[in-house]
């Protein structure tokens, strides 16, 4: 046990000791007079000794295998985690438990990480071995580069959506509040609160993309698999009709008048019955031109994984060449281009489920990738960007899958058994502590590929086009989004899923 005596939020608070690491966790940021409010700031504890030796209670949600998406092998344990729809806004510091004394009075670098999880559950929290930011944080301090892990709760599913009737986005809300919660009070556990990097992966960097151009102060960002990009605000009225709608329809047949008063469970048991296997934000002023938006950010690190896809695999391997190609024609004039560019042939069906594959991601993942790294540049940011094609430590056949990085970054399963994988994960934490302590992590005119085969380092522009479907992401830009959109939307709604 470690006792810290925090001052600006009138505490003490009781962490974890891990070693060359302490760990305070569940730290109430905001709270929530109702469902579907706006989230308060909670910063002044009256005085109390806090216990912070237990992981916060998370969202409400349905329940997912975790191990499913990730290859996790059978025996790993995934604790149940406490659940509170109030109590969810909470957050967890790790920090060096010696900290250094070099004379820096501005405190160490801060992460703040977001987790993903399609918006409707907690995927990477610290709570799981996704995500616990413990070997991240101890690499660090190894490395002379010390810095402290934020881990943020926050709002999902419909508590995050609303019910359309008055605010909005309350997931992000809560996100940016617990942003203001580190800028003001991190000095108490040794951090700078003008050195803080948000990164996020997956819809986790969704919504670090949203806190890059909304939030002021935040000096560096690293997007992980995701980008506004992957899921851009959508009009209210799209909302309305997918999900307040249906839900509502599903909650009045169990006798409940509305979505703000029915039990947690009755509107967790509605949203599996629609289904709503994601959510999205919603539009609104703050969100408003996002794609020109770079924030107050310095540097940005930015990259994907070489099949991102396997999101919707599932999903595409039931759909039959005819349907396929149903799908591209929503194109219009562009259909044909897509369907060339993409080799859908309505006689090969495994061929085109390829395609429809390979499509989808560029679309949602690697496309957005170069063109947001050219926005930063251009707007006189530092930029970085990676390749992740190291596979799954487990199932390489899985290939270097969604989340998959997740592994490597955080190592918070053994994957000893594999030299190779082990020593990648941590050449990726050093090249991640490196840029987010203010370091160039390789060269901003290189490429860094982690993988395949163990292997890692800068690669040439001539490389990275042997690694993605260049051709093909670089004809897209020249086709009408609104025609190339609806051949997405057709291919991709209802088939995403985290159990492929």
């Amino acid at each position: 046990m470690s006792e810290l005596q925090h001052e600006s939020l009138n505490a003490t608070f009781v962490g974890v000791d891990k070693g060359v690491c302490t760990q305070y966790r569940g730290i109430q940021y905001g709270e929530v007079a109702e469902r579907f409010a706006d989230p308060k700031i909670l910063d002044n504890f009256r005085g109390e000794k806090v216990d912070c030796t237990e992981w916060g209670p998370r969202c409400p949600q349905n329940k997912y295998d975790l191990g499913h998406l990730i290859r996790a092998p059978e025996g790993d344990i995934f604790e149940d985690e406490t659940e509170d729809e109030f109590k969810c806004l909470n957050l967890d510091v790790t920090v060096p438990s010696k900290l250094p004394s070099s004379g820096n009075t501005k405190g160490l670098p801060v992460m703040v990480w977001v987790h993903g999880g399609s918006q409707i559950v907690s995927y990477g929290t610290g709570s799981s071995k996704i995500g616990d930011p413990l070997k991240l944080a101890k690499d660090s301090v190894e490395l002379s580069l010390p810095m402290i892990i934020v881990s943020l709760q926050y709002r999902l599913n419909m508590f995050h959506y609303g019910d359309g009737k008055a605010t909005k986005n309350l997931g992000l809300k809560d996100q940016q509040i617990a942003l203001k919660w580190v800028q003001k009070h991190i000095a108490g556990f040794g951090g700078d609160p003008d050195d803080i990097t948000v990164i996020g992966e997956s819809a986790g960097a969704v919504f670090a993309h949203a806190l890059l151009v909304t939030c002021p102060n935040i000096r560096r960002g690293i997007l992980m698999s995701g980008s506004l990009y992957l899921s851009p605000p959508q009009p209210a009225a799209r909302g309305q009709a997918a999900f307040v709608d249906p839900m509502l329809k599903k909650l009045q047949a169990k006798g409940y008048d509305s979505l703000k008063d029915a039990p947690v469970e009755a509107l967790l048991e509605a949203q599996a019955e629609v289904p709503i296997p994601s959510v999205f934000m919603q539009e609104d002023s703050d969100l408003e031109g996002w794609s020109q938006k770079t924030g107050d950010v310095e540097a940005l690190l930015i990259g994907d994984c070489e099949y991102e896809s396997i999101l919707w695999r599932n999903g595409v391997e039931t759909m039959t060449a005819e349907q396929i190609v149903e799908c591209f024609d929503k194109a219009g004039a562009s259909a044909s281009e897509l369907k060339k560019l993409y080799h859908i042939n309505p006689a090969r069906s495994t061929q085109s489920k390829h395609g429809v594959l390979d499509f989808l991601n560029d679309m949602r993942f690697a496309a957005p990738v170069p063109l947001i790294a050219d926005l930063f540049r251009k707007q006189g940011k530092k930029v970085y960007t990676y390749l992740f094609d190291q596979p799954n430590p487990w199932q390489p056949s899985s290939r270097a899958h969604h989340a998959v990085d997740l592994l490597y970054l955080f190592e918070g399963f053994d994957i000893s058994h594999s030299k190779s994988a082990a020593a990648l994960g941590q050449e990726m934490r050093k090249r991640f502590i490196t840029f987010i302590t203010g370091q160039a992590p390789w060269s901003e005119d290189k490429a860094f590929a982690f993988g395949p085969l163990g292997k890692f380092g800068e690669i040439s522009e001539e490389e990275i086009g042997d690694r993605r479907r260049i051709r093909q992401i670089e004809a897209l830009k020249t086709l009408p989004q609104t025609e190339v959109n609806a051949a997405f939307g057709s291919l991709a709604a209802g088939r995403i899923s985290l159990h492929n």
